[in-house]
């Protein structure tokens, strides 16, 4: 569980991907990932199935600022940034394994049902288990690939540069409103630097 719970750590840590400047983001976008647009209807999409999941998101997501939105945003931003930098290494990730790691987790915690409330606390709709499954085992992949574990320092390094480069491929562009990326730390701060912000 450690090793999964770093992993979920490097997906909360490289939350969104923003480029200097709001190219691309017309009204109604909240991400521009190579051309493609995530409007925030998704976002909110996303936050009503949070809000109506079995018990709901954990507290400290309730908490943050707009800690649902953002959580939004990270999730469908990293859907595609995982899946490209695999994509780029010539890996896969196939739905059998998604769905053997899926079962393995409803027979840990008793049941569909309790993982759901498992994933909501976490900030996963059921919506979204499967594409959490993917980017779990897309991570732990890119790792892999390297001959590194994901849950160590160096596996958790490895993993943040892969991501980085498939962000840069990916020319994302990240809505101000929802924060500011650090580049350095591989982070998305709650409020954008003063010349994102809107």
């Amino acid at each position: 569980m450690h090793r999964r719970t770093a992993a979920a750590g490097v997906l909360l840590a490289v939350s969104a991907l923003a480029a200097c400047g709001s190219d691309g983001l017309t009204a109604g976008t909240a991400v521009v990932l190579d051309g493609r647009r995530i409007p925030v209807g998704a976002v909110e999409a996303r936050v009503t199935q949070l809000r109506a999941a079995p018990g709901g998101a954990s507290t400290d997501v309730r908490q943050q600022p707009d800690g649902l939105v953002r959580r939004a945003v990270a999730d469908l931003v990293l859907d595609a940034v995982v899946a490209r930098a695999v994509a780029d290494r010539g890996l896969a990730v196939g739905g059998a394994e998604v769905a053997a790691v899926r079962a393995a987790e409803e027979g840990r915690y008793g049941g569909a049902g309790p993982l759901a409330r498992v994933l909501a606390a976490r900030g996963v709709p059921a919506a979204g288990a499967d594409a959490y499954y993917r980017r779990q085992l897309g991570i732990r992949g890119l790792a892999a690939a390297a001959g590194q574990d994901a849950g160590t320092p160096a596996g958790d390094a490895t993993v943040r540069r892969a991501l980085a480069d498939a962000a840069t491929t990916l020319h994302l562009r990240v809505n101000p409103r929802y924060g500011g990326w650090d580049a350095e730390r591989a982070v998305l701060l709650p409020d954008a630097p003063p010349w994102l912000a809107r």
